[in-house]
This record gives structure tokens, C-alpha cells and sequence, in this order.
């Protein structure tokens, strides 16, 4: 079995709508899926009925962003309970930073003379929990970026001249509401937060201490080494382990959905503190 438990839909940063998601997925072999768009669970219920068509299993699930150490980190919750009041709460919330984020990232683009930035970003995210990558659409179509690389690389990305250091909530806060809404909350991709191996075990023990449950091991292609490491660390902190190709559109083959190797066998799969079946396999093909 291929448990896929990280992907974006176009609800937030990803290209694919849900149903168009799903059935990718299955046609990647992937048999539990969990969507975990940024900041909002506005394509669940579309994945659901999609999921139930084609015979796959869906967990619901969402990505906050977060607060560590003046860096942002982002917490995948989980098996949560979409009908809590917390839940709804934390995602308006959320909703609202993101919002006056974006305001602060196009003041920024326009005193590079990029003007009418914050309009396209909402014209192209059509809806969706507005992201940093609608605003790289926009560099890209008036020829600022040739591609979304290049969008963060020259103007979005951390340290570049539109980064906006904004003060998410902090950890304590988002593993609340994920454990409140009665998810697992999961440390996404530690790997790329580009600390180093001291700062990122503080930050796992400060994870572990706060009543977080595990940490991706796995995030897309990666060198197997990594992934070991990450293993032990994970043991080292007594936390499960969790797997995701943080799937975001088609053209990206490092972030194919399921198409990450198999958890390593120390490792302790987070699906079992969601009640799987114990004998089940990550990545078993």
C-alpha cells in the first residue's frame, strides 16, 4: 500500500482541483491519501466523493503555517475533525493573516514598480486561500520571472526583496488546534527549513514536547540517508513517522504523488496512531 499523506489542491497552492487530484493519485498506485492544503479544508468535501468513486481512502487534513525560532514551519493536522469549532475558528484566523500578509507582499512588489500585484494574486487563486504563488503567477505572465523558481528566487522567497516576515502563531498554538480538533499533528518537510542538525533536533524536541505526534520522514524524493537520519531522530524524540510527496502540480517529478520510497522498517508509521491496521506497509509495491 502507498500512503500519500501531504498534496495540495487548488483550494490553496496546488494547480489540480480535488476530483482531478484523487484520480491522480489512483493512477499513482497511492491507496491512502490525505489533502493537506494551506490553511483551509475547502476541497475535502469535493476529494471525498471523488475518493469514494474510485475506491481510494482519504484523510482529512491541512497544513498551518507556523512559528519557530523567528523562521516560519509548517504543521500537517492529520485525521481531524472537520466540523470543529476550533478547527473553523483557526482557520479563519489563519484566513485573515494571510490576507494582511499579502496586502504587506504587494506594497513591497510595487515599490519595485510591480504595480496591481495583490489583484491578480486574488484573480488567480480564484477563491482559494491566497499563497505566495499567486503572486509568482503574476510575475511570471508580465515577464518579471520566467518561471516560478525564478519568481521566488528573484522576488518571494526568504531574504528576497518581497519576503515578508510575518508573525504566524506559534507552535503551542497551532498543535492545539490540531490535537483539539482531534488530529495528529505532524512536522512537515524538516529537512527544508535548512537548520542545522542541532537546531533541528531542538526544534523536534520542542515539537515532541508540546504535544506534537510526529514528523514527515519522507517529503518527495530524497536521498536515503536523509531519510534515516530523520528516522532516528524521530525514535529519538519517541515520535511516528509520516510520508508525503507535498505534491503540488504535474510538471514537478520530485513531488509526484506516491512516488517516494518505502519508511524505513525503524521507523514507526503515523497511520497506526490513526488506527490502521498495524500490519499495513508504507509504500509496499
Amino acid at each position: 500500500m502507498i500512503f500519500d499523506l501531504h498534496c495540495h489542491t487548488d483550494c490553496s497552492d496546488g494547480s489540480l482541483s480535488p476530483q482531478a487530484l484523487v484520480l491522480r493519485a489512483k493512477e499513482k498506485g497511492v491507496s491512502v491519501l490525505s489533502i493537506t492544503d494551506h490553511d483551509t479544508i475547502a476541497g475535502l468535501q469535493m476529494a471525498e466523493v471523488a475518493a469514494a468513486e474510485v475506491g481510494l481512502t482519504l484523510i482529512p487534513g491541512i497544513e498551518f503555517s507556523s512559528q519557530w525560532a523567528r523562521g516560519g514551519i509548517h504543521i500537517v493536522g492529520l485525521n481531524i475533525c472537520t466540523e470543529s469549532e476550533l478547527l473553523q475558528d483557526a482557520i479563519t484566523a489563519q484566513t485573515l493573516s494571510r490576507e494582511q500578509r499579502s496586502i504587506q507582499i504587494a506594497e513591497k512588489l510595487s515599490k519595485l514598480g510591480i504595480e496591481n500585484s495583490l489583484e491578480a494574486a486574488r484573480e488567480y487563486a480564484g477563491g482559494a486561500v491566497l499563497a505566495r504563488p499567486h503572486f509568482a503567477q503574476h510575475l511570471i505572465a508580465n515577464g518579471y520571472a520566467k518561471d516560478m523558481n525564478m519568481a521566488f528566487k528573484k522576488y518571494l522567497g526568504q531574504g528576497k526583496p518581497a519576503d515578508v516576515k510575518y508573525q504566524w502563531p506559534e507552535m503551542k498554538q497551532v498543535i492545539g488546534w490540531i490535537k483539539g480538533a482531534g488530529g495528529c499533528a505532524v512536522l512537515a518537510h524538516p529537512a527544508k527549513y535548512e537548520l542545522t542538525r542541532t537546531k533541528l533536533c531542538q526544534l523536534v524536541r520542542e515539537f515532541a514536547e508540546l504535544g506534537g505526534d510526529g514528523i514527515e520522514v519522507i517529503s518527495g524524493i530524497q536521498a536515503k540517508p536523509m531519510t534515516d537520519d530523520l528516522v532516528r531522530i524521530a525514535n529519538q524524540f519517541n515520535l511516528y513517522a509520516s510520508c508525503g510527496s507535498d505534491f503540488h502540480q504535474p510538471n514537478q517529478p520530485w513531488q509526484e504523488l506516491g512516488s517516494f520510497g518505502p519508511l524505513p522498517e525503524k521507523a514507526k508509521p503515523i497511520w497506526q496512531l490513526m488506527g490502521f491496521d498495524l500490519t499495513m506497509q508504507s509504500n509496499m509495491q
